[in-house]
């Protein structure tokens, strides 16, 4: 790997406004370069010039549909990246009690992370499958075991393990920045994910990285991870 281009794609995430839009991002969603400006506090000539160097360097995606035209982040590895900064930044935080992950409730109890669950949720589903011996998690990895669509039936989750052409493997390991735990990511995790969503256990807050808890998926997670688990949420 050459250094000048680690060097580059550093400096690059290290300007305070690209930071902020790029972490905005990190909900999954595509946003316009007006609202990204506003995100950022910039003008939205200065936005501009930051998403362009930020597409140029394969941080994000530019995306055009009809009139309108979005920016969002260009892959699960960048995604990965900024979550994984995020956690050296708060282990650098020099205070008497250790704190980790967003101060926002709502954000440590389920957030989007990229196109998967995250926070305390995230978590308690990653132990469910792992206790229910659906997946092994490597410190790189997740296998997949036999019993997975066993255990995902209680919510009516099926998942293809062969729908998946791409040589990225079909599950694998998150550290989550709150809770210094593994979440699932890759296609697993996406897809438990948007099953939650579609079917209304879990809801998108209308801007931002929270997730909502509803009270459909209050009752269907609790069953499914069972109480004590459930109690951690």
């Amino acid at each position: 790997m050459n250094t000048n281009e680690i060097a580059r794609i550093a400096s690059l995430v290290g300007v305070p406004a690209r930071t902020t839009i790029l972490l905005a991002l990190m909900d999954g969603r595509a946003y316009t370069a007006h609202e990204l400006a506003r995100i950022g506090g910039v003008t939205p000539q200065t936005a501009s010039g930051h998403l362009s160097l930020l597409v140029e360097a394969g941080l994000l995606v530019f995306l055009k549909q009809g009139r309108h035209r979005y920016h969002r982040l260009a892959s699960q590895e960048v995604a990965a990246m900024l979550e994984g900064i995020m956690q050296v930044a708060a282990l650098g935080r020099k205070t008497p009690r250790i704190e980790t992950g967003p101060r926002n409730p709502g954000m440590r109890r389920a957030r989007m992370c990229y196109d998967h669950v995250g926070g305390r949720l995230g978590v308690a589903i990653a132990d469910h499958l792992v206790a229910e011996q659906a997946i092994m998690l490597e410190p790189d990895v997740g296998v997949l075991t036999d019993r997975l669509q066993t255990v995902l039936a209680p919510i009516e989750l099926s998942f293809d393990q062969t729908h998946a052409a791409s040589s990225l493997p079909l599950c694998r390991p998150c550290l989550d920045w709150g809770e210094r735990r593994f979440h699932i990511a890759g296609p697993l995790g996406q897809r438990i994910c948007n099953h939650l969503l579609d079917n209304d256990y879990l809801r998108r807050r209308e801007a931002g990285r929270e997730l909502k808890v509803t009270a459909k998926g209050a009752t269907a997670l609790c069953h499914w991870l069972g109480a004590e688990r459930w109690s951690e949420v």
